[in-house]
């Protein structure tokens, strides 16, 4: 769906109009159209206006376009993130800083991924083994499904760099495909759950066939971005 949109752009067409031309059965389950960023009043939060409108903003560029692309591939979710955003504004108003349950609703929204993994390998992602999750327990990556679903997270990989992390949350027993885990992931986000902090933090890049340089292991030998979660030496790993 994205290629045929980003093409619209190309054309000449706004980042909303482009995503109002996507499919109506997308449009119809996010519940929402797309509208300028000048639909906005000031002073008025974004995710109060997406809540009360069902229009979403959208300013011309990547980020936007790519938040635009999340509403119609994860529509439950983005819903539910929305929801909660906007419980948290009616509830505690808008102040100089979002606070604590808005910055976890916030991280989520731009810089989550998605992971089904076995067991083993989920728990060696939560330690940061990284000589486990990218050496021995590598094949276990042709078990896993990995969906990226922040925007902000899918605009920094336009200029790929091996930094670039996702806060990546385990959803179980799913097939892979986005609907399936939209729909599990909008059955259990809450504010209390997102608190928690139940993300791996992985370097994207290092994802076995995502990047042709992870093929080689000394590119797993970088301490400043695979860094250990104890604090002595770097991992080895078997050539």
């Amino acid at each position: 769906m994205g290629e045929p949109l980003a093409q619209q752009v190309h054309a000449g067409a706004s980042c909303a109009q482009a995503l109002n031309a996507a499919p109506a059965s997308c449009l119809s389950d996010a519940g929402v159209q797309f509208v300028a960023q000048t639909a906005l009043p000031p002073g008025q939060a974004y995710e109060a206006f997406i809540h009360q409108t069902r229009q979403v903003p959208t300013r011309d560029g990547l980020h936007d376009f790519f938040n635009g692309l999340c509403w119609l591939h994860y529509p439950r979710t983005k819903n539910r993130l929305n929801q909660l955003q906007a419980e948290q504004i009616a509830r505690y108003g808008i102040g100089p800083q979002r606070g604590v349950a808005r910055d976890a609703l916030t991280v989520f929204d731009e810089n989550a991924a998605f992971v089904c993994a076995p067991d083993a390998l989920w728990n060696a992602l939560q330690a940061k083994d990284w000589a486990a999750v990218f050496g021995s327990l590598r094949p276990l990556w042709s078990q896993a499904h990995l969906q990226l679903f922040g925007h902000a997270l899918l605009e920094k990989l336009c200029s790929p760099r091996k930094p670039i992390t996702a806060h990546v949350y385990r959803v179980q027993h799913v097939d892979g495909s986005c609907a399936a885990f939209d729909s599990a992931v909008a059955h259990t986000l809450s504010v209390a759950l997102l608190a928690s902090k139940p993300f791996a933090h992985v370097p994207v890049l290092g994802v076995p066939g995502w990047w042709p340089a992870n093929e080689v292991a000394d590119f797993y030998r970088d301490a400043s971005v695979f860094r250990a979660a104890k604090p002595h030496g770097v991992y080895a790993f078997a050539p």
